[in-house]
């Protein structure tokens, strides 16, 4: 969440900034007439507390005077009545509070997600592939039957080489990210709604998000390793000198994918699960605009080296969600669509999930500000996999393994 009082000093900005992203039932002037119910409230309270205890002190020692005893009477009930509205008044803006988004960088282009812009285009764009799908179910890779007899529609089995070629890019993927200084993680594939919301995401009720709940717990199945990453160090006061601290987190991911309709959904592309490795960066603010850069590089040395061409766009205000300030989406060429398809993303949340979960860094000066976040994909494994298929195949039927992934397929040249 922002800063209540970045807010408040910029109350025209943030306004701007949340319709910019498609946030229209944001409003900034009831949020501060709210807060302003809550600081006099505050204000109120503690006058009362202090002459609480004022009055506690002087009936100390002796037999106090009736007035005394009165007004302590009254100033209870008073003080009662003014922690209930405060409570009230607290519970209210932490709701309005929770439905601003994170601002956008000046340089974001206005729009929605037909206004985002090309600013990167790598790798030759061939045609006349065959779809992926039908490729993999040829070679009896993948069982969208029997997952859908199992768990339901849009759940798969993967199988045999493909399965294999998915444990390649991982390890190959593995191998890049921590030549980068990327500590490996496993992470949790729950978490609790504190978390969730915090990190950015809807909670449970909200019609318009993608998780899964499950009944009767505080639980959230994860839409990415970004939430379990985020609350790693929540309510944490981290050293300035440990920063920035740099974490890959795979796991399985759970979408709903809701809201979907008339998107690209064939096969793999859109599915209630699918593995990822995520990479995530906590550090200085002054350093995440660089540190965007750098994951947004990791990335596409991920893809070159795989030889998947590709092009990054700079995602239009519109088409960001709350957490992010500015995304990166690298988008693959598929020769079966004759179009680019989306692979990867990279945000940069500037302070915006720090704040929501109490996490803060401590200067060499002493003090204290929230820090940075930063998330990125290396590689989400089912789109990894129709990217190489699409890009890879070969008329007889075989799939050339892409040559940086044969070490871990036993040197074989395909499949």
């Amino acid at each position: 969440m922002l800063d209540i009082r970045f807010i408040r000093e910029n109350a025209e900005y943030v306004q701007k900034s949340a319709h910019a992203k498609g946030y229209k039932d944001v409003d900034i002037v009831t949020l501060l007439e709210c807060d302003d119910n809550r600081r006099e409230l505050q204000r109120q309270v503690d006058e009362l507390r202090t002459r609480r205890n004022e009055i506690a002190t002087k009936m100390k020692g002796g037999r106090p005077e009736q007035a005394l005893i009165d007004e302590g009477k009254q100033i209870k009930i008073a003080l009662a009545e003014r922690e209930e509205y405060l409570t009230n008044a607290e519970a209210e803006c932490r709701e309005l509070l929770r439905k601003v988004p994170n601002v956008i960088f000046d340089d974001v282009p206005l729009g929605g997600e037909e206004d985002s812009v090309e600013v990167k285009r790598w790798g030759e764009q061939k045609t006349g592939a065959k779809d992926h799908l039908d490729f993999a179910m040829s070679r009896g890779w993948v069982d969208f039957e029997r997952g859908a007899k199992v768990a339901g529609a849009k759940f798969y089995y993967v199988k045999g080489d493909l399965a294999l070629l998915e444990n390649a890019l991982l390890q190959f993927a593995l191998g890049v990210v921590r030549k980068h200084g990327f500590e490996y993680m496993l992470v949790p594939h729950m978490v609790n709604s504190r978390v969730a919301e915090g990190s950015g995401f809807a909670p449970k009720g909200d019609a318009s998000g993608n998780e899964y709940f499950i009944e009767g717990e505080d639980l959230t199945m994860i839409g990415t390793a970004e939430a379990p990453l985020t609350g790693y160090h929540a309510d944490e006061i981290l050293n300035e000198k440990d920063l920035p601290l740099l974490y890959a987190g795979y796991s399985p991911c759970y979408r709903k994918e809701a809201g979907t309709y008339g998107k690209h959904t064939r096969g793999l592309f859109r599915v209630h699960q699918f593995n990822k490795l995520e990479m995530y960066s906590f550090c200085l603010p002054e350093e995440s605009p660089a540190m965007h850069e750098k994951i947004l590089s990791i990335e596409e040395e991920i893809w070159q080296a795989l030889g998947v061409p590709y092009h990054v766009i700079d995602i239009a205000a519109g088409d960001l969600g709350a957490p992010a300030a500015k995304k990166y989406d690298i988008e693959y060429w598929s020769p079966v669509d004759e179009k680019y398809r989306e692979l990867t993303s990279c945000s940069n949340c500037t302070d915006f999930q720090a704040r929501g979960l109490n996490i803060r860094v401590r200067r060499s000066d002493g003090t204290i500000e929230a820090v940075h976040t930063l998330n990125g994909t290396a590689i989400s494994f089912a789109r990894g996999l129709i990217a190489i298929i699409e890009n890879y195949q070969n008329e007889d039927g075989t799939l050339t393994v892409p040559e940086v992934l044969r070490p871990y397929l036993e040197n074989r040249e395909k499949l």
